[in-house]
């Protein structure tokens, strides 16, 4: 027999009762039923159940065992009753009657559960990280990755793409944040720098020949952490083309991201091809440039309808050269004074110095700022946003781009708050059509997304165009506002 184990804990099965077989693990948990244990024993592969009668002259021996030690059983494969089966595992019609026992590790008392998944300073998770990553949703985290990655690289291959590892100790390649500097012991005084991307390798590849690479690169900045991404280091899966033109990059990574998306999860999520929307548009509707489409709410200008009406505080935004951004919500007049409020806070702590609305309700309209408006206005404003009654309408006034950001934090607030966001959808878009440049904060023309691009009209709209009115082929894919 196996030093250690004939199975793991989550492969035996109804088929294998009457065996005497061998497993180890940790203790996930232990329970006294009248004297008789009952030990969860978990390894990499699930749970299995072992039951240990108090005739067993390795019996009193457990009651210093604590669990997450490891432990090796030798026993006999059984059926359970009836009433005890577990569907939810694998191994839930049978348990292993134990005849020997074998302490592998006895653990200390841990610091903080394992069993379950409970909230737990993460100082110490991290001091207790191989503990930390034995909690069932880490690690299935971790298998999940493994499973993404190798799918990756199987669709990859399939597309005609080769893997190639580039360098990771090289010269300086920016790529808007700082590079990590690895110090050369050969060349004192002289350092290294990590990756922020394999840009120039793999472009040095296509040029030699290469035609489609990819690989799973390791990117190294120096910048602060993200909500979507860790600081200091992250995984991309990275790829190049050679003769190759937006739509063949679409294809592809439309292709990898549907498959991998539906693979991996229940979620519902729309077929290729993607929704394609202009970075303008985007900019537009949305206020962003990475828009979460399941919120169905988009901003609308009504910035000529407030240029001369009697209400100064946007008709004053309109005429030092700011916007009015409306956005329309159905069927939320209903909603108490406390919800108003609190999006007007809201919008003040993204930057607003108010947040203005009209509820159309009950035949009329019930808003502080609606004395200021005309009847003519009103019916205007509801003609443009397509409201009627019990809808409302809230109003952002600023120059464009603190509209544009302010709309869209309301946008998304107002979504999450009206409960309009579906958590079992992925709504993939492509936002291209970037323009090339753009003004900076002193009115100096300045690359707007980035410089690695070709403008559409080639090296003709470099010589001939205002840059302003330049587009790049510059896309980003964009699910769910990430």
């Amino acid at each position: 027999m196996h030093r250690y184990r004939t199975h793991t804990c989550g492969e035996l099965t109804k088929e294998n009762v009457d065996q005497t077989v061998k497993i180890s693990g940790w203790i996930n948990s232990v329970r006294d039923h009248g004297g008789i244990l009952f030990i969860d024993l978990r390894d990499h592969y699930g749970l299995t159940q072992i039951v240990i009668d108090p005739s067993q002259p390795f019996y009193k021996g457990i009651e210093h065992w604590r669990v997450e030690s490891t432990v090796c059983f030798v026993g006999k494969v059984v059926s359970r009753i009836a009433e005890a089966t577990n569907s939810k595992l694998a191994t839930g019609e049978i348990e292993i009657v134990a005849e020997e026992m074998e302490l592998l590790g006895e653990a200390a008392v841990i610091p903080f559960q394992v069993a379950k998944d409970e909230e737990c300073n993460e100082a110490l998770r991290l001091e207790y990280r191989f503990l930390d990553l034995r909690r069932q949703s880490l690690h299935n985290n971790i298998i999940l990755r493994s499973k993404v990655i190798a799918r990756m690289r199987e669709l990859m291959t399939g597309l005609g793409f080769m893997e190639i590892q580039a360098p990771i100790l090289t010269n300086s390649s920016p790529e808007g944040a700082r590079d990590y500097l690895v110090p050369s012991r050969v060349h004192p005084g002289k350092f290294y720098a990590l990756p922020q991307a394999p840009q120039q390798f793999k472009q040095l590849l296509m040029t030699s020949g290469f035609d489609r690479y990819f690989q799973i690169a390791p990117c190294f900045r120096d910048e602060d952490a993200r909500a979507d991404r860790s600081p200091g280091e992250f995984y991309q899966l990275d790829m190049e083309m050679a003769f190759a033109t937006q739509d063949d990059v679409f294809e592809v990574n439309e292709e990898v991201l549907y498959k991998l998306f539906t693979e991996f999860s229940d979620k519902q999520i729309d077929k290729p091809p993607f929704l394609r929307l202009p970075f303008r548009e985007a900019m537009e509707k949305y206020g962003s440039d990475k828009p979460d489409l399941r919120n169905p709410l988009i901003m609308q200008d009504a910035t000529e309808l407030f240029r001369d009406c009697d209400f100064k505080a946007f008709a004053g935004v309109v005429a030092s050269g700011g916007v009015v951004k409306t956005i329309a919500a159905k069927g939320c007049a209903g909603q108490s004074r406390k919800f108003f409020d609190d999006m007007i806070k809201f919008a003040q702590s993204v930057g607003a110095k108010g947040l203005g609305y009209l509820r159309w309700n009950e035949g009329e309209v019930q808003s502080p700022i609606a004395k200021f408006l005309s009847e003519e206005t009103l019916n205007q404003l509801k003609e443009l946003g397509g409201v009627g009654d019990g809808d409302v309408m809230f109003f952002i006034a600023d120059q464009l781009k603190g509209a544009n950001e302010i709309g869209a934090a309301v946008r998304d607030e107002l979504g999450q708050r009206l409960d309009l966001i579906d958590p079992d959808v992925f709504k993939f878009c492509w936002i291209v059509d970037f323009p090339m440049y753009e003004l900076d904060d002193d009115g100096k023309v300045e690359f707007s997304h980035n410089p690695f691009s070709m403008p559409q009209g080639g090296m003709k709209d470099i010589e001939e165009k205002d840059p302003l009115d330049i587009l790049a082929f510059q896309y980003d894919i964009v699910c769910n506002g990430t």
